[in-house]
């Protein structure tokens, strides 16, 4: 089973005997608060216009628990995350298809979420929104309740202490932009910098400037170049789980399974005990 499908594939799927369900998990980070800008809205986003039959799914409260101590996107409840996913129709013998905007980190989380929780068939919209040349509709749909029960995965998943771990014992790749990882900005969390042995790996250089994946072969020269080899554990963190679970999704499209660090940088760096290194060097 792929992770990723395009929108063609997807528009055929749609006219077929058994047409996946679809997600709108349109959200993105904004600093908004800050800048004296309005806050991005994916609900209103979804109301103006989405995928005709799909349903919205609030990242914020239905794929997060409540900020605090484990980051700004802990993982939410199960059995809250489970109830909400049935409301919005998941069933575990359906396929489901997840998409958000374009930018992929909010799909990647969804994607993450079901795969880790024991659905069998989830894709992400490869380019979101963007990619699909048909028509939008504004009418909600009425879905059935599914029947989903989350039932976590033994693996896939990362603590602080897991994370610092195989920074040493593995590869452990920070999907944060560049200059977060060296500690020179920092726009959200306490400090700057990365955790100690961490690979600095931007997901957006997992993407083309359509927002749609590199070819799977190409990825897999990528993570190679960062010490990835067909024996290596693979994490990844990020700043708060979400563009860090795009970076999975890019992994998995190259074949190679990787574990998320839900907590991410926000957990990390809110601890003063923790490490942090600065600069270019992983140590």
């Amino acid at each position: 089973m792929t992770a990723i499908i395009t929108a063609t594939d997807l528009a055929h799927e749609l006219a077929g005997d058994r047409p996946p369900l679809l997600l709108d998990v349109r959200w993105q980070l904004t600093l908004a608060k800050a800048a004296g800008a309005p806050a991005f809205d994916g609900r209103a986003e979804y109301a103006a216009g989405h995928l005709p039959g799909a349903v919205f799914v609030d990242l914020d409260r239905e794929l997060a628990g409540a900020r605090g101590e484990h980051g700004r996107h802990p993982l939410p409840d199960l059995a809250e995350f489970g109830a909400a996913m049935r409301r919005a129709g998941v069933s575990a013998t359906r396929p489901v298809v997840v998409y958000d905007g374009g930018q992929g980190w909010a799909a990647a989380r969804a994607w993450w979420l079901l795969r880790w929780t024991g659905h069998p068939d989830v894709r992400v919209l490869d380019g979101g929104l963007a990619a699909w040349a048909g028509e939008l509709s504004t009418e909600v749909p009425a879905v059935a309740e599914g029947d989903f029960r989350p039932a976590p995965a033994a693996a896939g998943l990362l603590d602080a202490d897991g994370a610092a771990a195989l920074a040493r014992a593995g590869v452990l790749l920070d999907a944060r932009a560049g200059e977060r990882y060296r500690g020179e900005v920092e726009p959200v969390d306490r400090v700057g910098g990365h955790i100690p042995g961490a690979v600095s790996a931007p997901t957006t250089e997992n993407v083309g400037p359509d927002g749609r994946f590199l070819p799977a072969a190409e990825l897999l020269d990528r993570f190679k170049a960062l010490g990835v080899s067909p024996d290596t554990e693979v994490g990844v963190y990020c700043g708060s789980g979400v563009s860090g679970a795009h970076e999975v999704l890019a992994l998995a499209v190259a074949g190679i399974p990787a574990a998320l660090y839900v907590g991410s940088w926000s957990e990390w760096s809110s601890d003063p005990s923790r490490p942090v290194a600065v600069g270019a060097d992983p140590q």
